[in-house]
């Protein structure tokens, strides 16, 4: 089977991550593949913030403890952001996994294809770490918390545009020991109809 086919059907989302640092040319390779994800009109405004800052990922966590604990679990909440908000109010609450890094990723806001573009970026940041033996996982808790005043003022003091609206972000890291899911079979789900 082809290399890139190979690499689709066997990447996992890693959730736990060892504290060593990427090495740059690694980080920078990953970082790169999301650079040359497609875009809506060839318009390159994808921004990536690359947070490495040991202190600057623990106020970032801090924050969203913090923030996602202010929030009330209504009926319909989506189940993710349900744990987030129950997690939080226990203050045990870890969105990034404890990954050494985290690549926020933004556009323009009112752009409409800025989660398009993020998402492709995204997906192409993924599989470039997954072909580096790095672990990867898609981070939506900053996109949820785009409109706080206080994620959006700390993410601002650290480069995002004001006129900017983050996407999702991306965990990144040396998988820890028994981390990484063992790809087997047809995940399932997800119907397809041909015509």
């Amino acid at each position: 089977m082809n290399e890139v086919l190979e690499n689709i059907r066997r990447r996992r989302s890693v959730r736990r991550f060892l504290p060593e640092p990427l090495p740059q040319e690694v980080l920078t390779a990953v970082v790169e593949a999301g650079r040359q994800a497609p875009c809506g009109g060839n318009n390159r405004t994808t921004h990536f913030m690359v947070i490495q800052d040991q202190e600057v990922l623990e106020e970032l966590r801090r924050l969203a403890v913090q923030e996602f604990a202010k929030m009330e679990v209504a009926e319909d909440t989506y189940r993710s952001l349900k744990n987030a908000i129950l997690s939080s109010k226990k203050g045990t609450y870890v969105y990034d996994y404890r990954a050494p890094v985290l690549v926020v990723v933004a556009n323009r806001a009112g752009y409409r294809n800025a989660m398009a573009d993020c998402s492709c970026a995204l997906e192409n940041m993924m599989l470039a770490a997954f072909s580096l033996d790095v672990g990867s996982c898609w981070i939506n808790q900053l996109h949820w918390l785009d409109d706080n005043p206080a994620v959006r003022a700390a993410l601002e003091s650290w480069g995002l545009g004001a006129d900017e609206t983050v996407c999702g972000a991306l965990a990144l890291g040396y998988p820890a020991e028994g981390a990484v899911p063992k790809a087997e079979g047809d995940r399932g789900g997800n119907p397809v109809t041909y015509v």
